[in-house]
């Protein structure tokens, strides 16, 4: 990343604010931050007060915005999207746009200004994805891949992710504040169960998926998981506040009492990548990553659901405590 131009599609959120922060430690020429929250932007910049942040105006709908911003530039990272679930499941025709035709403009942007190298990020909503959004991550995730057969020699590559703590809008936000100020705690179904990851973990996938990919994999990491109502006792207990109440709110539209990192399917393709990671093969014949690939052990498990392998509450305390939710 040193002296290299860095584009970042919705770069105000809460993933982009981390990326930024550690992209400026690696010396990069320019960072180019394109969204369009305008107020964002100003917070940002204030925030970050750096010569070396861009600022762009721009939607990701809109291709020629996109051709502009991607000149000259060396690696994107592709995280805008329309991502909640419920406002997918009512909007889907918006969720289309944004994270499909958007994505296909972002490949199309890359290739002509050959760009080296584009990370998308994905969510574990994309492995067999049950509601809209997850279904336009999936899509997203294959254009990607395919981008990696077009005539350039731009590299494509996915990274999926889980719930990561912290971020806009994050459980554990809602949580604290329903607990200060309701007196309860809203959880969907009691047996839920999400992964979860620090936002410097995710960071730190971003750049796994930037420095070793070939092209054409989809990069995974090792994640804990939790049971919501268990995330939720736990911030209760922490509050000090008595009285507090978990209220069962039923499943919201398009939601799953679990997820999966990986679908059965993509299984017959993974592989185990070092302690933290694993590596998810394209299905589609690319002879070259394939064979690269080949030194890694096959990632054994059936598959990768968030039911399994659950935190106890002294394991999620310190996760919340490692990500600066409690002290």
């Amino acid at each position: 990343m040193f002296n290299s131009t860095i584009l970042i599609t919705g770069g105000t959120g809460s993933w982009g604010y981390e990326l930024v922060s550690q992209l400026l430690e690696k010396e990069p020429k320019e960072i180019r931050v394109f969204s369009r929250n305008e107020a964002n932007q100003v917070e940002m910049e204030r925030t970050f007060a750096n010569d070396k942040l861009k600022f762009i105006i721009g939607d990701i709908r809109d291709q020629d915005q996109l051709l502009k911003a991607c000149e000259g530039v060396d690696y994107v990272y592709h995280l805008a999207a329309l991502k909640h679930v419920p406002v997918c499941e009512y909007q889907p025709y918006e969720a289309l746009k944004t994270n499909v035709v958007g994505t296909q403009n972002v490949i199309e942007a890359a290739i002509y200004h050959k760009v080296k190298k584009v990370i998308y990020i994905s969510t574990d909503k994309a492995a067999n994805p049950i509601n809209f959004y997850g279904m336009t991550k999936a899509l997203g995730e294959k254009l990607i891949i395919h981008a990696n057969l077009l005539p350039s020699k731009t590299k494509f590559v996915c990274v999926r992710g889980g719930n990561v703590l912290g971020t806009n809008g994050s459980v554990v936000h809602v949580f604290k504040n329903q607990i200060k100020n309701q007196g309860m705690v809203g959880v969907t179904d009691l047996e839920m169960t999400r992964f979860f990851l620090t936002l410097e973990e995710a960071i730190k996938l971003l750049f796994k998926a930037t420095d070793e990919s070939q092209g054409g994999e989809i990069f995974v990491m090792k994640m804990p998981t939790c049971r919501i109502a268990d995330l939720a006792e736990v911030l209760i207990e922490e509050s000090g506040k008595k009285d507090v109440q978990i209220k069962v709110t039923g499943i919201r539209p398009g939601e799953k009492v679990h997820e999966i990192l990986l679908s059965e399917n993509e299984t017959q393709t993974a592989v185990s990548f070092g302690k933290d990671y694993f590596v998810i093969l394209p299905s589609i014949n690319m002879n070259n990553i394939h064979n690269y690939y080949k030194k890694f052990p096959a990632f054994k498990l059936e598959s990768y659901c968030s039911k399994d392998n659950l935190m106890s509450k002294d394991d999620i305390k310190k996760m919340l405590i490692k990500g600066g939710f409690l002290p």
